[in-house]
């Protein structure tokens, strides 16, 4: 018998390697027009994910409320909270130079 396995319970199971969590997150950010809570559910998906592996339903709380408190930042300090948090989430944002192609 086969077992079903939901789109939600598959990508949170994927996101538990940090790398695709990082290509997630990356994907999330370079949207040309993103939906304007796109960013934060993507950034809690991987928060539900980490929980699962690599650290504790406190510490996942936690993260969740330190992302509630640099998402209502505005200007350079969300810019820089979001750096801050994605490092203790064992990421980082990073600056690339665009592609030719991509302009």
């Amino acid at each position: 018998m086969s077992q079903k396995i939901s789109f939600h319970d598959y990508l949170i199971e994927s996101l538990q390697k940090p790398e695709e969590a990082a290509a997630y997150i990356e994907a999330i950010l370079e949207e040309e027009d993103p939906e304007p809570t796109l960013l934060k559910s993507a950034l809690l998906d991987v928060v539900e994910a980490f929980s699962k592996t690599t650290m504790s339903s406190e510490q996942a709380e936690s993260q969740r409320q330190k992302l509630d408190d640099i998402l209502s930042q505005s200007g350079s300090q969300a810019i820089y909270g979001l750096a801050s948090w994605l490092s203790e989430m064992g990421l980082e944002l990073s600056v690339n130079v665009q592609n030719q192609d991509d302009q």
